[in-house]
Parts: C-alpha cells; sequence; structure tokens
C-alpha cells in the first residue's frame, strides 16, 4: 500500500536541514517508489465555517471540555469536538480560541484529508521493520483517535489553517502573529514591525509564541538585519526557541502535540517513545560539543535576555 505522505503546515516547525540526520537514524520506513499522495492540504476546500455537526463514529470524550483553549488542545482526547467549542468562541471574537483553532486545524490536516487513505498507510507502515516504525505507529494513532471525525469536506488545509491565524492575529493574539511572521505572511513587512514582534514575543514569555516564532529565527534568519542581535540565524537557534518554549511550560512530554507531530507528520521519530522534546533533541540532534552553546541560547531565551538592549 503506497504511503500518502500528507503533509500539513505544522512542517514549518521543523528544522529540516539539521534534522535530517534524525530522520535516517530514528525513522520510518522509506515509502515505495512511486507513491501516489493524497490531495495536496493547499487543494482542500474550504474549511466550513459553522463546523456543522454530523454522524460521528463512537469515540471517546476526554473529560473536561470546559478547559481553557490551551489545556484543551492537549488534553481532549475528542479534539473535533473541541473544534466545535472553539469555533463557537472564534465567532464570538475570541483571538486565542481562533489561534488553537488554527492549531487543532493543524494537527488534524493530514488524517482529515482522507481518513482512510490515512489508515490504509500506517497498515502499510505496521508492515515494515525498520528503527522507530513502533514510535511512528503510536503517534499515527494517537493522531487517528484524536481527529477521529474531520473529513474532507471540513478543508482542514493551508488555507483554513492561514484564515484562522490571520483572524487570531487581527484580534490581537501575539502567538498568530508570530506563526504568520514564520510563514512569511507577516501583518507588516517592515523590518521595525518583524523585530518588533520577536520583542513581544520575548517580553512576554508565552510559550506558544515561542514555538509559532522558532522557524523564523532559524537559518531563514540569517543575514536579516531585522534579527540582529537576537538568538536567529541558524537551524540551533530554531530549536533553541522551541527548547525555550518548553522550558516556559509548553507541554513537550512523549505524547505531546509537539512530538506527535514530529513523528506522525514529519516521519522524525524517536526510537524511545517515552522521550520528550528535550532529550529528543540533545540525544538526536544537536552535537556533544554544540550542548554548551544550546543550553547558553536557551537560558538566554527563556531568562528575557535574548532581547537586544
Amino acid at each position: 500500500m503506497p504511503f500518502a505522505r500528507t503533509r500539513p503546515l505544522w512542517l514549518l516547525l521543523a528544522p529540516v536541514a539539521l534534522l535530517a540526520g534524525v530522520w535516517w537514524r530514528h525513522a520510518q520506513p522509506p515509502a515505495p517508489a512511486g507513491a501516489a499522495a493524497t490531495a495536496s492540504v493547499r487543494s482542500a476546500p474550504p474549511v466550513q465555517a459553522q463546523m456543522q455537526p454530523r454522524e460521528r463514529p463512537s469515540t471517546a470524550v476526554g473529560p473536561g471540555l470546559a478547559l481553557g483553549p490551551r489545556d484543551g488542545f492537549e488534553a481532549q482526547a475528542d479534539l473535533y469536538r473541541y473544534a466545535r467549542q472553539l469555533a463557537d468562541d472564534a465567532r464570538a471574537g475570541n483571538a486565542e480560541a481562533t489561534w488553537m483553532l488554527s492549531r487543532v486545524y493543524d494537527y488534524c490536516a493530514g488524517y482529515a484529508l482522507d481518513p482512510a487513505g490515512y489508515a490504509a498507510d500506517s497498515e502499510w507502515i505496521a508492515g515494515q521493520v525498520s528503527a522507530g516504525t513502533n514510535t511512528l505507529l503510536a503517534a499515527r494513532e494517537r493522531v487517528g483517535r484524536r481527529c477521529a471525525g474531520f473529513a474532507p469536506s471540513d478543508g482542514l488545509g493551508a488555507q483554513a489553517v492561514q484564515q484562522q491565524r490571520l483572524r487570531a492575529a487581527q484580534a490581537g493574539n501575539l502567538a498568530a502573529e508570530a506563526a504568520l511572521l514564520a510563514q512569511g505572511q507577516p501583518l507588516d513587512r517592515s523590518p521595525a514591525y518583524r523585530r518588533g514582534v520577536v520583542y513581544r514575543v520575548i517580553a512576554s514569555r508565552d510559550p506558544e509564541a515561542y514555538l509559532a516564532l522558532s522557524p523564523a529565527m532559524g537559518a531563514s534568519a540569517s543575514g536579516d538585519d531585522a534579527y540582529d542581535g537576537y538568538v536567529a540565524g541558524n537551524q540551533f537557534a530554531q530549536l533553541a526557541w522551541q527548547l525555550a518554549a518548553c522550558k516556559l511550560g509548553l507541554d513537550c512530554g512523549a505524547r505531546s502535540a509537539l512530538m506527535t507531530s514530529y513523528c506522525a507528520n514529519g516521519g522524525i521519530c524517536s526510537q524511545d517513545d517515552s522521550q520528550d522534546f528535550a532529550s529528543f533533541v540533545f540525544d538526536a540532534a544537536v552535537p556533544r560539543q554544540g550542548a554548551q552553546k544550546m543550553d547558553e541560547m536557551v537560558d538566554t531565551l527563556v531568562n528575557g535576555t535574548g532581547a537586544p538592549s
């Protein structure tokens, strides 16, 4: 069965050049030659703005739908149901709910494009023998369980994610502003604005904003005067922002959305399914001689001293 490598926008968070070696050391089995991909996320139909209910498969629902948007994103077993609650709050103008709705869409996009194809891909992977296969399967099954109920008609593609982020940013959500900047579509392209976003993220100590901004601070920031003096300009800087997000409170555990998405969507999987993000990065992506430098960059960001005076 061909492996349909559907990759949602979340992969903007993966410093691909640095972590390519992780893929080969910890990775999934290779897809067969000539594998046919499912429909691109960029060609998905527009998202259903009203999140209309429809008959759902039997899926366990986690307790506490009254949790806040951020807690709910990590805690809920049923992201389809949780997305409907977020959509109600987003329509009421809640910027935080709108931002988290974009994260749900991003997390579930690979599954929602073709649930049957996603299951078939997992079945094909299960028949392979390779390091990291069990972890990859567990991550994909976790996505499938949590995203059950979404369908291609929901249009959980790049356009839907972008629309939600833009709405959240315009409503004042800093993480959404950072995400747009990282996607190369900031609210304002001026160097002063882009530099100001980085300054505000550091001042906020908001782990969601740190994570969202991290791709902008990687290699793409090299030579950009807007980021002069910041922790920026190489793939290690991008990882440093992600590790700082973990230290500031982002869930970075073995079964967190961060680790699950790296593995299920990117094929970047640890052989140890109990390993959290920080342990995985230092084990697989940071050379021994670079560990101290990485610690220094992370401490600079966590302590709020990463902003030039």
